[in-house]
């Protein structure tokens, strides 16, 4: 597998010239525009990307997954999207992690609920989506897409899964849920919180009861996941007697990997990546 990523800082103008828009998303989500000039995308040249979905309660679920071109029996990441969905940098996301050698694979967990890329106000896609989707509806939905990865040139034997933001939380959950996964990362999710009826438990409730090993990446400057709540879920873990890592960034914020964000640090975002591949190889994936 190649470390070095093709890939291109796009500006704003260039990405609206370009029309950049690959897979089932059309392009970033409304939320969050303008696009920040620091936005990555990865080429995607050597690499087949597409769309897929498969059967699920309620539907078919829309995947999009990026794989190097003509492989089979690759590892696997499973790719858990942004409060934002599968939006364009998650897209790219899975271009970079194809580029390592890997079949990476988003599923669209709100697609029930709607299109999140649609909304502009953040709070309004908060309720009528966002709220409104069962913990349980999406770790079964992940059941799922891993079995299609299976059967679609990945190795069933040799899966991951890394999650962002709302992602990042149900990256947590997955490893109490899923026992044949490999490793699992979590990107600043949220560890504590009230429970509700569609999510009735937090990761913090749920440490004795994990089953995969977890890296965690969590921002210093993070303003909704504290360093209170980072240092509780370390001392659970801890006497829980896991060896599982969270690394703290001191100098960043939520949403650091995100480079179409004004959020991005470019190197605690590079660091976090490196450690996650390299956690991902040590656990055989």
């Amino acid at each position: 597998m190649n470390d070095v990523l093709p890939r291109v800082t796009l500006t704003r103008r260039t990405l609206l010239a370009t029309g950049v828009s690959l897979g089932i998303a059309s392009g970033f989500a409304r939320a969050v525009s303008p696009v920040a000039d620091s936005t990555i995308y990865t080429d995607a040249s050597g690499l087949d990307l597409g769309q897929g979905s498969v059967e699920v309660e309620g539907g078919k679920l829309p995947l999009y997954y990026a794989r190097p071109a003509g492989g089979t029996q690759l590892p696997v990441v499973i790719v858990v999207q942004e409060v934002f969905g599968v939006h364009e940098h998650i897209q790219d996301l899975c271009r970079r992690l194809a580029r390592q050698g890997y079949l990476a694979v988003a599923p669209e967990l709100y697609f029930r609920q709607g299109d999140p890329r649609q909304y502009s106000d953040i709070s309004e896609l908060m309720s009528k989506i966002v709220s409104q989707v069962p913990d349980a509806q999406v770790l079964a939905d992940l059941d799922q897409t891993v079995a299609w990865a299976g059967n679609h040139g990945g190795d069933a034997q040799r899966v991951a899964l890394t999650g962002f933001c709302w992602g990042g939380r149900i990256a947590w959950l997955y490893a109490t849920h899923n026992p044949k996964l490999k490793a699992i990362a979590a990107w600043y999710g949220r560890l504590m919180g009230q429970p509700s009826a569609n999510n009735p438990q937090q990761p913090i409730d749920l440490v004795k009861q994990l089953k995969v090993p977890v890296m965690g990446f969590y921002g210093g400057k993070d303003q909704g996941i504290t360093q209170d709540s980072v240092g509780k879920m370390r001392a659970a873990l801890q006497a829980a007697g896991r060896f599982d890592v969270l690394n703290v960034y001191p100098e960043a914020g939520h949403g650091f990997n995100a480079d179409y964000r004004a959020s991005y640090n470019a190197a605690a975002a590079t660091d976090a990546w490196a450690k996650m591949l390299a956690f991902f190889r040590h656990h055989g994936v």
